[in-house]
């Protein structure tokens, strides 16, 4: 018994390091709210570059969102599959109808180069690109009307390597979307902020990765990262074991979270946290402090609950609605209502702890191993 007071003590504790880490993350989110900035005449022309894998909900806009693009310079949009009979093309067929001013390809291509699908069909899809600058950006991604101009901006500085885009979420679906939408909203977009703000990461997200064709050579081409999961944070390792520095603009592109229910919403999450633990252990480890609310709430019933145990939890949960506020505030965003995140929070925390243990994972319909160091595996 006396354990187990101690142990509520000690998660009551923590979760006040979990809050003060809160408050912190949402000072420095101002640092990265998006501000709209001058767009320079004599760009690069671009290449953006699009895996699809069936006509997911709010395909069609996802897309559109790129071909209304305000570039000055020449771009071109190459879409690529990998079976002939994927519903995508017909979006994409219709897209072209819709913009016929448009320079774009459409490439079909089912051949493989190691377990990550997305990466075999990138690599397909590079030798219909006209130009030197590429992007590479999810399906599930929305953009304004400016974002190849200032992410082609952010790559000209000596020493830029490739630009990646922070991100928020848009719920698409039902109950299951709204809280991936939270989760990237008010866990993801903070927790990426502030380790990037006190450089304890470097990120780089699949939402976003531009670089110059010599850079993608430098770093051993696509064909290098076929055999990984994570391949967006692969990329970003090479370009800096390179000795460039990846850039993120003060701008956010939205990503379209189409989970239906609750089990495929956390399904998504478990897979990325499995993968986070195998490449970055220390920092997913480390992470436990972000879960101040669950910890808290733990504490306060182990300990009996206490003054300061409910002290702690009261402290966690205005901590966190600070947090809320502050980011829908910065980025113009709403993932969810304020009495949702409670339970978005210990629905992380359980995520958190499964994803200590085994190591496969659900993607694209096939069950695979995640191996040491992000290699994938059949399972």
């Amino acid at each position: 018994m006396v354990f187990f007071e101690i142990l509520g003590w000690l998660l009551a504790a923590l979760s006040l390091c979990g809050a003060a880490y809160t408050v912190l993350a949402a000072v420095l989110a101002g640092g990265y709210a998006p501000r709209r900035e001058a767009i320079a005449s004599d760009l690069p022309g671009v290449t953006v570059l699009k895996p699809l894998h069936g006509a997911e909900p709010h395909l069609e806009d996802n897309l559109a969102s790129f071909f209304a693009q305000e570039y000055r310079a020449p771009f071109q949009l190459v879409f690529g599959v990998q079976n002939e009979r994927d519903p995508a093309i017909q979006v994409v067929e219709r897209l072209r109808a819709r913009y016929p001013r448009i320079d774009m390809a459409l490439v079909v291509d089912g051949r493989r180069y190691g377990s990550n699908a997305k990466v075999s069909n990138l690599i397909n899809m590079r030798a219909a690109a006209k130009h030197d600058v590429l992007v590479l950006s999810d399906s599930d991604i929305a953009v304004t009307s400016e974002y190849l101009g200032r992410v082609v901006a952010e790559l000209q500085p000596s020493g830029v390597g490739a630009v990646t885009c922070l991100y928020t979420g848009w719920a698409g679906a039902g109950l299951g979307s709204r809280l991936c939408a939270m989760g990237i909203d008010y866990q993801f977009l903070p927790n990426a902020i502030a380790g990037v703000t006190l450089r304890f990461a470097e990120p780089c997200f699949g939402s976003t990765i531009a670089l110059k064709r010599t850079v993608l050579d430098e770093i051993g081409g696509l064909e290098a990262f076929a055999g990984f999961l994570a391949d967006d944070y692969e990329i970003g390792r090479a370009v800096r074991a390179k000795g460039y520095r990846i850039a993120i603009p003060r701008m956010v592109v939205r990503h379209v979270c189409n989970e239906k229910s609750i089990a495929a919403c956390l399904a998504h999450e478990l897979r990325w946290a499995r993968t986070i633990r195998v490449v970055a252990t220390a920092g997913h480890a480390g992470s436990i402090v972000t879960n101040a609310i669950p910890l808290a709430l733990l504490g306060t019933i182990l300990s009996g609950f206490t003054l300061f145990g409910v002290a702690c939890l009261v402290t966690t949960l205005v901590a966190r609605a600070v947090l809320k506020w502050r980011i829908d505030v910065c980025f113009g965003c709403n993932g969810g209502p304020l009495w949702l995140l409670p339970l978005r929070d210990v629905l992380s925390f359980g995520v958190f702890l499964v994803s200590l243990f085994g190591g496969s994972v659900e993607w694209q319909g096939s069950r695979l191993h995640v191996e040491r160091g992000g290699v994938l595996s059949k399972w």
